[in-house]
């Protein structure tokens, strides 16, 4: 959260699986659409936070799988952990870490739930020390609801239940639970002087309602909501203004929110590119970054047609005398380099989903004239086989200047 130096304008907190990343894209469409958006207009002055029922290392490893936008905050494990910055500069917050441990003693709780048999232990890479998880049904789980708390407090030990998805059943500490998370969070800010313009919070499930009880933050509940919390929201929200569900799904449905919410740009520049006609009023380093880049992918694609007109496009995004340095320090104009992309044209044609995006932009004006803006490039590349994946690999994570 120190990154920005005053309030942010936007604090977007999002679930993930089902709410920002779509299972069911295996082109990753909406996903991209908002990693653009994000990149090209909030990244500079509002805070993107990742809220997961996933342990921390099975939202690393999805990172690994899906081109997820590195967070500011990473509050994971249905709100028991919460971490700052990207996985190479990760760190706990420690505050959170002693609060989850007041009133908690994991090996109690393992021995109380362990005399229920209709609790099913989900796998070792599901647990965590401020979580226990279990399959159970939803009948089961009402039943266990009503007799497990109070068991635990007799043995000095307060918990929260989150039952969600019809099937997952976790046992944290009292207080824990995404809205919990992003309460404390708020507070922070709060204490620190950067209480937020705006907040949205993104969700499909019920271990997400929390989030829609935040009284400050508007909410959007996708089009493919399940149903516990389309239930949640027909008994505590529906005649809330700030709180709608989308008609479109999963990211689709977080870009609508920003729309209708009126909370800042909600069209992707994946949406809108000009290939002919570069040009704005007024110059936003980020903005052009993240538009080079999406001509290039079309480019290395041959989704446009060889001609030099496009790389005059390019190189009317850049002054002559402008110089991209690749992360190994060696340095070339950037015009030289746009050059080269001649011999590149359909390189990554029919038989290929190559695709690019940007992470971290960040822009500096250094001179009247000016600016250096870095960014971590990310490519992706899947060849496709008889309708088979024969190979997926994404692109080295490059921290490039321009």
């Amino acid at each position: 959260m120190d990154r920005l130096d005053g309030p942010p304008r936007l604090i977007l907190v999002t679930d993930l699986d089902c709410t920002l990343v779509d299972h069911d894209d295996p082109e990753n469409t909406d996903l991209l659409r908002f990693n653009a958006l994000w990149e090209a207009h909030y990244r500079h002055d509002s805070l993107l936070v990742y809220s997961t029922g996933r342990s921390m290392r099975s939202y690393l490893s999805l990172r690994n799988k899906k081109p997820l936008l590195t967070p500011d905050i990473a509050i994971t494990s249905v709100g028991s952990e919460i971490a700052y910055g990207g996985e190479e500069s990760m760190v706990s917050d420690d505050v959170w870490v002693a609060r989850m441990g007041e009133m908690w003693n994991r090996e109690i709780v393992l021995e109380e739930t362990s005399k229920f048999p209709e609790l099913e232990p989900q796998p070792v890479k599901s647990q965590e020390e401020h979580k226990v998880s279990f399959f159970v049904g939803r009948e089961h789980a009402v039943e266990i609801m009503k007799v497990l708390p109070g068991r635990l407090l007799e043995r000095g030990v307060d918990v929260k239940l989150v039952y969600s998805n019809d099937y997952a059943f976790d046992v944290l500490p009292k207080g824990s639970g995404k809205g919990g998370a992003l309460t404390y969070l708020l507070e922070k800010l709060e204490s620190e002087g950067k209480q937020p313009c705006n907040i949205l919070v993104c969700g499909d499930s019920g271990n997400d309602a929390e989030l829609f009880n935040i009284p400050q933050a508007y909410g959007v509940m996708v089009s493919n909501s399940h149903k516990e919390l389309l239930q949640w929201h027909e008994e505590n929200a529906k005649d809330n203004p700030k709180i709608i569900l989308a008609s479109e799904r999963c990211g689709a449905g977080m870009i609508e929110a920003l729309q209708r919410f009126n909370l800042g740009p909600s069209v992707s520049p994946r949406d809108v590119l000009d290939t002919e006609n570069f040009h704005v009023e007024v110059l936003d380093p980020a903005h052009e970054v993240v538009q080079f880049y999406l001509l290039y992918e079309k480019w290395r694609r041959g989704e446009v047609e060889k001609s030099d007109k496009y790389l005059q496009n390019l190189k009317s995004l850049s002054s002559p005398l402008g110089m991209f340095v690749h992360p190994s320090g060696v340095e070339k104009l950037i015009h030289e380099w746009i050059d080269d992309l001649d011999n590149l044209h359909g390189e990554e044609g029919k038989e290929k989903q190559f695709r690019v995006w940007l992470d971290r932009v960040s822009s500096s004006l250094i001179s009247p004239e000016t600016w250096i803006v870095k960014f971590d490039k990310h490519e992706l590349s899947v060849l496709f086989v008889l309708g088979c994946i024969q190979m997926e690999k994404y692109g080295h994570v490059r921290r490039e200047s321009y």
